[in-house]
């Protein structure tokens, strides 16, 4: 659970991009005799951040969540982010290749997330309980140095693809909305990295 006002910001951040992405599952059918394997990434995609969205906004209210929900997500963030793997042989442009390994390391960063939550928002329970039980109790609360290591990876990886669509969104017509829904997710993702490893 998030406090004030990054929970509002982040749940309208998420709103818009999972409403985007389920409209995209929706109205945007391909056309008779696209290849196959364009239209399988595209779904897989929208899916995931359909997915993703839902779930972020979840961990900006709620403190704890269903162990079996964790679990389903991990599951379903694991088979897309495979899913799209192939795409990174197949893909015609150096452009589609890097939007592809964006998506896969949104998947991942969000597995990291899910995975390592306790130990990432154990510094958000661990002041006051430590001031009152002494030092000891607060060493046992506080987040482990290589956590936070590799937080900051995927943090800082989330936000360089934050940026790769920002100029994907600025250079590419017709696009726009497109590479800003994607831009959001990434920025949200570093963001709540880093709110939860506060």
């Amino acid at each position: 659970m998030l406090t004030a006002p990054w929970n509002l910001i982040l749940t309208v951040v998420f709103a818009f991009t999972g409403v985007y992405c389920l409209v995209r599952l929706i109205a945007h059918r391909p056309p008779a005799g696209a290849p196959r394997g364009p239209v399988l990434e595209s779904t897989a995609i929208h899916l995931m951040h359909l997915v993703m969205s839902v779930g972020m906004i979840a961990m900006c209210w709620f403190m704890m969540i269903p162990a079996a929900l964790n679990w389903a997500q991990i599951v379903v963030f694991t088979v897309l982010a495979l899913a799209l793997t192939p795409g990174l042989w197949r893909a015609p442009s150096l452009a589609r290749r890097v939007d592809l390994a964006g998506h896969i390391w949104l998947a991942a960063a969000m597995v990291w997330m899910i995975a390592a939550m306790p130990l990432l928002m154990a510094n958000m329970g661990g002041g006051g309980h430590g001031e009152a039980a002494g030092g000891s109790m607060m060493m046992e609360m506080s987040t482990p140095p290589w956590v936070d290591v590799l937080n900051g990876v995927f943090a800082a990886g989330s936000a360089a693809i934050a940026l790769w669509w920002v100029h994907r969104a600025a250079t590419i017509r017709g696009e726009r909305l497109h590479g800003l829904c994607h831009c959001l997710m990434a920025a949200g993702m570093a963001a709540m990295l880093l709110l939860m490893n506060g």
